[in-house]
């Protein structure tokens, strides 16, 4: 099995594997690696270890170096340089009357590319934005326009909860969130309570999701509902009837007292409503 380090070129990004030869970075470590849009300053949140060919997108890349104080200082330029061209953008937006919003601009690490992430109702004809701003800042161009999502996971910002935006600060990727979670979980339906400020189901919907199926399905959707026993109601277990006093989700068991003195713990899916068991 090959062996790779994983680089993260932003705060919960998306993590990339990359060949570490002999640059003898380790976890914690910052790293310039050339990547498919150019030449990226990264950090090493994955220490050296193996993995098997199917988790590497192919061809894997050799991390060049490990990064030094004037690397550091060169992105720290790159950031003043971002700001700079972010304002520049926006006036040329105006100037041109394009219906867009810009989210945000990103210069790679050897200013060979710069990217703008914008968010728009629909397509929109941006040609001779790219010229004019080929013309000021002479380099490649790239005009990126992003979802909702992926909004509020460049802008940040504070959730329902009271804490930081999950996708802000460690989720690497998007996993596809449906009503269904809701209903499993028997949360409310009104689309205030369940919607992220992106205006999207949260994504905390599916954390808890795998404790509601059978057979612990990763939310594939594709499953039997696991019916949850409700405290205090009179159930059947296999040990006889009883009520519940307890439920642990973690570990999706309940607490049935059969007797004053005997309290026994079973799965849910052993637990049996008293009204509808068979008589």
């Amino acid at each position: 099995m090959p062996t790779v380090v994983g680089i993260r070129f932003k705060k919960a990004a998306k993590i990339y594997y990359f060949d570490p030869v002999d640059s003898g970075v380790e976890k914690g470590d910052f790293a310039i690696v050339e990547t498919a849009r150019g030449v990226e300053y990264g950090e090493v949140v994955i220490g050296s270890r193996e993995v098997s060919e199917e988790s590497i997108v192919a061809p894997l890349k050799p991390v060049m170096r490990k990064a030094t104080e004037e690397d550091a200082e060169k992105l720290a330029e790159n950031k003043v340089r971002e700001r700079e061209a972010f304002n520049i953008c926006l006036r040329k937006i105006k100037n041109h009357e394009l219906p867009m919003n810009l989210i945000d601009v990103e210069f790679t690490f050897d200013v060979n590319k710069i990217i703008f992430y914008f968010t728009a109702d629909g397509r929109i004809d941006f040609r001779e934005l790219v010229k004019d701003l080929a013309a000021v800042f002479r380099t490649r161009i790239e005009l990126r326009q992003i979802g909702v999502r992926d909004e509020a996971k460049l802008l940040g910002g504070i959730g329902s909860c009271g804490r930081p935006l999950c996708c802000a600060t460690f989720l690497g990727d998007f996993e596809p969130v449906s009503i269904r979670m809701a209903k499993d979980q028997n949360l409310s339906l009104n689309p205030t309570k369940i919607s992220g400020i992106c205006g999207r189901l949260m994504c905390c919907l599916k954390y808890e999701n795998h404790m509601y199926c059978k057979n612990d399905c990763k939310g594939c959707g594709k499953r039997d509902r696991v019916e949850i026993p409700k405290m205090g109601a009179l159930v059947v277990t296999p040990l006889g009837e009883g009520k519940v006093i307890g439920i642990n989700r973690g570990q999706r068991t309940a607490s049935v007292q059969l007797a004053p003195d005997n309290v026994i713990q079973v799965e849910w899916d052993e637990v049996v409503d008293a009204s509808q068991a068979d008589v």
